[in-house]
């Protein structure tokens, strides 16, 4: 364990799976986050003294500078998709990945990877796109050699994109989607780690790439899929965008009026906006097979962790069973 990596944000969904992955490949891992006693859970990702949790907020350049004094690689896993108090795109997206990547150059560390999204765009409509354009134009200009991923939608055991729904699924006759014929080309959580790691160890070439998974479906198609999978018939309605504006709007003056003590997780405005755009691998652009990863397909995964949705949860494969043996 001679080397070592900082990766901010390492306690998070897309983190953990980095931060495993960097501990079997031997590297000393320093997860840095804003609540570290919150995140003792990585440290058994390693063996003992292996993976330390630190305070770090990404907001301050001393705080930055202080938990990358001394590592070989830096991988930015931070990211939010609505905001609150002072977590801003512009602060975090933005300023914080530049931060990073400036720092980085200044301390000489070898290699930076950041993870971005599909869909940066600095004309985009959403705010959230704009942001992580800017973010991916900062640490291109301080870190020029830098591995930049931009995935698709993320989805794993923890997501907060097939869970949400098949949490919803769960107690509503119907499931309301917005953009229903937007398409998306799902990612396994995994396949993002294994990518970041080659970045990190130097396996991959400086650049920009677009991950996504072999499936290439419509919104609509996937919360089928994932009906399916939980085994319960919904409705799905199709929410006008027109509509979902004005919701969002609606659900982010809550949001403002009560100081972010009602906190607007649901659907805000600028997710709407995102919601318009396909989120998939641009043609021509360098993916997963360019790091020599085969991309894991949707059926081999969801099953495994949506089982707990379904109305027998952990035993609907047993009475599954049992029906067949009283059709014998």
């Amino acid at each position: 364990m001679s080397k070592l990596v900082t990766i901010y944000g390492g306690s998070g969904f897309v983190g953990r799976y980095i931060v495993r992955r960097m501990a079997k490949e031997g590297w000393r891992v320093r997860v840095a986050v804003r609540r570290p006693n919150d995140a003792l859970f990585v440290k058994p990702y390693g063996v003992v003294g292996q993976v330390e949790p630190v305070f770090c907020n990404i907001r301050d350049d001393a705080s930055v500078r202080a938990v990358m004094h001394g590592a070989d690689a830096v991988i930015n896993c931070v990211g939010i998709l609505a905001e609150s108090g002072r977590n801003r795109f512009q602060a975090v997206q933005a300023e914080g990945a530049a931060r990073i990547a400036r720092l980085a150059a200044e301390q000489g560390i070898q290699s930076l990877v950041h993870i971005s999204a599909i869909g940066a765009d600095a004309d985009a409509a959403s705010i959230y796109s704009r942001t992580k354009a800017a973010g991916e134009a900062g640490v291109l200009s301080a870190f020029p050699r830098a591995v930049i991923l931009r995935p698709s939608v993320i989805f794993g055991p923890e997501d907060d994109f097939f869970n949400r729904f098949a949490k919803m699924a769960r107690f509503s006759p119907v499931l309301p989607v917005v953009g229903g014929d937007t398409k998306f080309q799902p990612v396994f959580v995994d396949d993002v780690a294994q990518a970041a790691v080659a970045g990190a160890t130097g396996r991959a070439a400086p650049g920009i790439y677009e991950l996504g998974g072999p499936d290439v479906e419509p919104f609509r198609d996937l919360m089928k899929m994932m009906l399916r999978v939980i085994e319960r018939r919904k409705l799905i309605v199709n929410v006008p965008f027109g509509v979902a504006h004005l919701l969002g709007g609606a659900l982010d003056l809550v949001q403002k009026l009560t100081l972010g003590l009602i906190s607007n997780g649901t659907l805000t405005r600028d997710q709407v906006r995102n919601l318009g755009r396909d989120n998939v691998v641009a043609p021509g652009s360098r993916g997963l097979a360019d790091l020599g990863i085969q991309p894991t397909a949707l059926e081999a995964v969801l099953p495994e962790y949506l089982w707990s949705y379904r109305p027998s949860g952990q035993y609907a494969s047993i009475k599954a069973s049992a029906k067949n043996l009283r059709k014998t």
